[in-house]
């Protein structure tokens, strides 16, 4: 086992404060409130557009807002002011009621009724085709009812459970053992940016660096949304400079490159993006998309992707490869990085610290003066009451489901894998996860003890991983703020939340139906999603199901014994072993036409940035893609915003 001199040099970035300040005011009350009404749309609308929200933008736009009001009131923000509401954007802007959208879509999906399980999605996820509420597109009907219930529910018990095992985690994890948790001041480091730039009247060099990504985000965003959303409101046809989500050109290879999705996603969000993360773990991406052109015409000549023919596209392209090939495959690389982080973890615990196990305790009980700690046994006691209500809804929503086997999911698995995910990401920055115990246990169920449908796959089951929970408070802690005002400020996001979600998830919804030409990227997309969501449950249903068929033990084998060898070849051979990530998700296929980007922004940042601006580039580079996310975000807000009122006259009687 050795240190990644790249993962070092992210630890050192940023080290942990003295003094913890209170950061919850009338500040955070108004803020909670413009982040609901005025971001949370432009979120959801740019998700459904171009695919990804503006999340990062709204929590720079209403900082950069409220410090401007501040300063005209002869005050400022402090840097914990800033964090809690750079955290209640977050928080707001995960939109809970979108959910909803695309159940709507699932239940009257293509993908659904060519699988034959329209009938078998529960009610209490969505109404079934026909009813007046998905004709009218309309949530404010009964057959909704049970479906906004259940969501609400179940979004007040994930609130609470934020403070549960996750917090307790990182107590363990960042107190007791003392873990560098190396990516999480990349996380700090552009919320603190706007901090020292209130304070400096905009004189520091980050402000400046966030104000030339802005400008580029702005620019770029009127062609890649503005102009696309106000021409297709005015016109039969929107104008697209560039074609969303991509330029397709997998019809133009098929001939040389046969089974080979190929194109290329021109989001300039993509190169920034590149240059933030960890430059082999982007090279790795690369690698892998290179295997996947070399081996598919190989796999295509032999027979093993046999379902692909000439004249798909890249979405039916990377469906049946998955279901020939890749997706079994991929679960084996998933157990390979599972096995190698567990491994990992086992050997840095003997290795971290020395400590006797009274010593430990100690730690552990008693956090540091003024941080805002409470008492871990009050996080225990969440996590047991939040897992045994997830455990009481699931057994009432799908009765015929072994209840024995929610249990293990919330006291076994989940404090196993949390733990484990937890060291790897307080060590090497990376998530661990077991690909495919859910679905496994789903299907053991079915075949051992008589379970059949789909709806456990719908239910709140409490099969959690709270790795990242521990990043969360690492970053909170970074920031000086006191833990404290995070509590307070996500009571008071909670009723924000619900409420605008479910207001603008309608009024989006009532629009144009989604997905529609309006929505280009849920309409490209979402139909290999529930292909691919959809082929797994089946697997719970009687007969011969599709997912059987897909899933092949050899070419299973062949990936976890794959990506053990390549991971210990590198860690040998003192190689970056963050390429073994990059790696798998490239070979994944998940989205391969934006990994071209973004291997272009790691070349650039490690060969011209960081060798004009030495490290200091380290701390640039998330602030430049804060303020590119900030200009991309304010040109989808006046996208969404002309195309809503326009709609809106549209429709009027006059």
């Amino acid at each position: 086992m050795y240190e990644d001199k790249e993962l070092k040099e992210y630890r050192d970035l940023l080290k942990p404060p003295e003094k913890f300040e209170e950061g919850f005011g009338w500040k955070s009350i108004v803020g909670a409130i413009f982040i609901g009404f005025l971001m949370m749309p432009g979120s959801m609308y740019l998700g459904l557009v171009v695919g990804t929200g503006i999340g990062p933008a709204a929590r720079w736009v209403t900082i950069i807002l409220f410090a401007e009001i501040a300063k005209r009131a002869y005050t400022r923000l402090s840097q914990q002011e800033i964090f809690v509401l750079y955290y209640m954007a977050g928080a707001a802007l995960a939109s809970p009621f979108s959910g909803l959208l695309w159940n709507q879509y699932l239940v009257q999906s293509e993908a659904a009724r060519m699988l034959g399980l329209t009938q078998h999605i529960p009610a209490w996820i969505a109404p079934q085709p026909g009813s007046e509420a998905l004709v009218d597109r309309t949530f404010f009907h009964r057959d909704w009812l049970i479906p906004v219930l259940l969501m609400v529910g179940f979004e007040l018990i994930s609130a609470v459970d934020h403070f549960g095992l996750g917090y307790a985690l990182y107590r363990l994890t960042s107190d007791v053992e003392k873990l560098p948790f190396p990516m999480a001041p990349v996380g700090a480091l552009g919320n603190m940016a706007l901090a020292e730039s209130t304070e400096k009247e905009e004189s520091g060099w980050k402000w400046r660096v966030f104000s030339v990504g802005g400008m580029i985000g702005l620019a770029f965003g009127a062609l890649y949304v503005l102009l696309p959303a106000a021409s297709g409101v005015i016109l039969s046809e929107p104008i697209r400079l560039f074609p969303i989500p991509w330029i397709e050109l997998t019809h133009a290879t098929e001939d040389f490159l046969p089974a080979v999705a190929t194109g290329i996603q021109l989001d300039l969000g993509l190169l920034f993006l590149g240059m933030v993360l960890p430059f082999w773990a982007v090279i790795g991406g690369g690698v892998g998309l290179i295997i996947t052109m070399v081996a598919n015409p190989i796999l295509y000549n032999y027979g093993i992707l046999h379902r692909w023919h000439k004249g798909m596209g890249t979405v039916d392209t990377v469906f049946a490869n998955n279901f020939d090939f890749y997706m079994s495959f991929s679960i084996g690389l998933g157990l390979a990085i599972a096995v190698i982080g567990i491994v990992h973890v086992s050997i840095s615990f003997r290795q971290k610290y020395q400590g006797t196990l009274k010593e430990r305790f100690r730690v552990l009980f008693s956090p540091p003066p003024g941080r805002g700690d409470f008492s871990v046994w009050i996080a225990i006691a969440i996590y047991v009451v939040s897992t045994t209500a997830y455990v009481i809804l699931s057994s009432l929503l799908v009765p015929g489901f072994p209840w024995i086997f929610l249990v293990a999911y919330g006291f076994i698995y989940t404090p196993i894998i949390s733990y484990v995910s937890a060291r790897m990401e307080g060590i090497a920055g990376q998530f661990v996860s077991l690909p495919m115990v859910r679905e496994a246990s789903f299907i053991a169920a079915s075949r051992f003890f008589g379970y059949t449908g789909i709806g456990i796959w719908y239910a709140p089951i409490p099969f959690h991983n709270y790795g990242k929970a521990t990043v969360r408070w690492r970053e909170i802690e970074l920031t000086g703020t006191s833990f404290r005002s995070i509590i307070k400020a996500e009571i008071l996001v909670i009723p924000v939340v619900l409420i605008a979600s479910l207001l603008f998830s309608q009024y989006i919804w009532k629009l144009a139906p989604i997905p529609s030409t309006q929505y280009p990227y849920a309409q490209e997309l979402w139909h290999l999603q529930a292909l691919n969501s959809l082929l797994l449950q089946s697997a719970t249903l009687e007969g011969n199901s599709p997912f059987f068929q897909a899933l092949k033990l050899n070419y299973l084998g062949w990936g976890m014994g794959l990506g053990m060898a390549t991971y210990w070849l590198l860690a040998a051979l003192r190689l970056p072993v963050m390429l073994i990530y990059g790696v798998t998700r490239g070979i994944g296929q998940t989205t391969p036409h934006g990994i071209i980007l973004e291997i272009l922004g790691a070349l650039l940042g490690r060969y011209y940035f960081t060798k004009k601006y030495g490290l200091s580039w380290r701390q640039y580079a998330p602030v430049l893609l804060a303020g590119f996310s900030c200009g991309m975000g304010l040109m989808g807000m006046l996208a969404m915003g002309f195309t809503l009122i326009m709609r809106s006259l549209r429709s009027m009687a006059y």
